[in-house]
């Protein structure tokens, strides 16, 4: 089939009507996945078997993706939170893929993002210490070439959360 110019594709949320209901359910997930259907059900005020109806559903819509658990980063020793700014003067293909590549198989890379503006990306990189960040600098800068590469250290971390406004 092919799809009119003119018509927007369906994103999962126009495909599935979430109430109030689904949206205290996903709140719950997100505040902790790894409860029990029984006390998820018990928080929305609902019962067991509607309540995984409705996860379900969100998951075939892919609003509901793959459950991870978070680590605490320091406990782990990895003290050291760079965002690392990125500025190519190469922007072909060619050169993108290398560099997503590159990006994508460095564990030490939480984020990636490519930005509109001065700045092509923005990376966030979890290290050990100053010295961990040096050695993944030395290995993105020997696979890829950049122009201007700026690190910055944050000092203190003051809000992370991966919750969604839902």
């Amino acid at each position: 089939m092919v799809e009119s110019p003119s018509r927007k594709p369906e994103t999962a949320q126009s495909l599935v009507r979430l109430d109030d209901v689904d949206r205290r359910i996903l709140r719950e997930l997100q505040r902790d996945a790894g409860q029990s259907l029984e006390e998820i059900a018990r928080a929305v005020g609902s019962s067991k078997t509607p309540v995984w109806n409705r996860i379900r559903k969100m998951r075939d819509a892919g609003i509901v993706g793959k459950q991870t658990v978070i680590l605490d980063a320091e406990a782990l020793g990895f003290e050291a939170c760079f965002f690392v700014l990125v500025r190519t003067s190469e922007h072909e293909a060619a050169w993108q893929a290398d560099f997503l590549e590159a990006v994508r198989e460095r564990p030490e890379v939480q984020e990636a993002h490519r930005l509109a503006g001065d700045i092509d990306y923005i990376l966030k990189v979890r290290v050990k210490n100053a010295r961990a960040y040096d050695a993944f600098y030395q290995a993105l800068i020997s696979q890829v070439k950049v122009h201007n590469v700026t690190a910055l250290l944050s000092m203190e971390e003051i809000k992370a959360t991966t919750a969604l406004p839902v």
